[in-house]
């Protein structure tokens, strides 16, 4: 039970696309948390998306988002992904088990939370389109206060762009965990982030969490897949 001045800590990811070495190390990482979520991209890209299926599927997360790639793998529909996403893709979709492909088939790309009194709410994209609306550090503050606004809620959580972020103002805080398996903001570490919640107070903290980028990378290699998949891994990019 949540009473007042209690503090719950969540843990957030997001897309993960398929690279173990890197989700496991964040596993290993993070501190222990009463609740855990994924904000999408589960797969897509990366060499091994049956085991980072069943390893988040471990972890028994409050919320699992479906991404742009999960819906792709889902759907076969691969209009608008550049050559190399759509590479994986089909790649993917050949190589996913059956009960792995219908656990992708039950996520959606929003949620909603509650948590010690402070709504949250959770998108792979944005509120004003779910599934594929980039929002990046640098966008201007007033169209960040109108997503804040849409969301209806004080706490709002988006993935999709691979890079971290966060905005503030009176009414919310709109927060982005970065990349675990494919991060582009110039840093190749994994990124996750560390919320605290309380009734009246939010404090969040990115970690980055070094991981075998070496061994994604050959693996990537060995099933096939685009060399510029391996090659951005070790660039951050």
């Amino acid at each position: 039970m949540q009473g007042p001045g209690t503090v719950v800590r969540i843990v957030v990811v997001s897309d993960l696309h398929a690279n173990l070495a890197a989700l496991e190390r964040v596993i290993a990482d993070m501190p222990g948390c009463d609740e855990f979520y994924c904000l999408g991209d589960v797969v897509g890209y990366g060499p091994q998306p049956n085991e980072v299926i069943e390893t988040m599927k471990a972890q028994k997360p409050a919320v699992i988002l479906a991404g742009n790639h999960d819906q792709a793998i889902v759907t076969g529909e691969t209009s608008g992904f550049v050559e190399q996403a759509v590479k994986a893709i089909q790649w993917t979709r050949q190589n996913l088990s059956q009960p792995n492909l219908s656990f992708l088939e039950t996520l959606r790309p929003s949620a909603r939370r509650t948590v010690a009194a402070q709504s949250i709410a959770l998108y792979h994209g944005s509120p004003k389109d779910p599934l594929n609306e980039y929002v990046f550090p640098g966008t201007p503050d007033a169209v960040l206060r109108e997503l804040i606004r849409l969301s209806k809620a004080t706490i709002l959580l988006q993935g999709h762009t691979h890079t971290p972020m966060a905005f503030k103002d009176r009414h919310g805080i709109l927060l982005n965990p970065g990349s675990v398996g494919q991060p582009r903001d110039g840093d190749p570490r994994a990124s996750y982030m560390i919320l605290e919640v309380e009734r009246e107070k939010v404090n969040h903290k990115i970690r980055r969490v070094r991981y075998d980028v070496e061994k994604t990378s050959h693996a990537i290699l060995a099933n096939g897949l685009p060399r510029f998949l391996a090659e951005r891994l070790h660039q951050g990019i």
